[in-house]
């Protein structure tokens, strides 16, 4: 069996949608770890862990559609998106 030669353009895209998807991951438990701490420091059980949650989801939904948008300007290129 001969090795399959994938393109790497094609893994260039593969690691960086997979980065996304940890970057969003990160984003959510960061924020959520942040209202957990502060849940227990104030002796409120899941209101700001619930709110951290949602907001890091929200901060991350945001960050990765700006970073898509950046990418699909810079792959299109001066003068092709016209």
């Amino acid at each position: 069996m001969t090795p399959v030669n994938i393109p790497r353009s094609s893994l260039v895209h593969v690691y960086r949608y997979s980065g996304l998807g940890c970057a969003f991951a990160a984003g959510v438990m960061v924020f959520m770890a942040g209202g957990w701490l502060l849940d227990r420091w104030l002796g409120l059980l899941p209101v700001f862990t619930v709110i951290g949650a949602l907001v890091g989801a929200t901060l991350s939904t945001v960050s990765i559609y700006r970073r898509l948008m950046a990418g699909e300007a810079e792959d299109e290129g001066p003068g092709e998106g016209q």
